[in-house]
């Protein structure tokens, strides 16, 4: 009766139960600190948008910082813009990264770029 009771049982051991914790706690940790930078990006992409609507640099840049600093853009600066024309289209361009310190001399590295259209 017993070894017909253990087959019939399923589950998850203590142990299992442990690791599967451990590794979704990592997980978590480490989604708490790259959801941030993706959301800045996206307001960067935003504001290179409203950027895109000014017709000479200074006034892209000028753009740029005003929508920034509203949105609370801190990893890229209106200097760090490429801003090129493309027929009569001005366009602005944009590339940094970000690093995520996660342990020890473990870092997470994470390159954004992006263009308005």
């Amino acid at each position: 009766m017993t070894t017909a009771s253990r087959a019939a049982q399923r589950g998850i051991t203590f142990l299992g139960l442990l690791f599967v914790a451990a590794v979704l706690g990592v997980l978590a940790v480490v989604g708490a600190q790259v959801v941030p930078t993706a959301i800045e990006y996206q307001s960067v992409l935003k504001a290179v948008r409203k950027a895109s609507e000014g017709t000479t640099v200074a006034e892209v840049r000028n753009l740029f910082d005003r929508t920034a600093a509203v949105d609370n853009i801190t990893s890229i600066k209106a200097q760090d813009l490429e801003i090129t024309k493309e027929g009569d289209k001005v366009v602005v361009a944009f590339e940094y990264t970000r690093e995520i310190h996660l342990v020890g001399p473990a870092y997470l590295l994470m390159k954004y770029a992006g263009r308005s259209k």
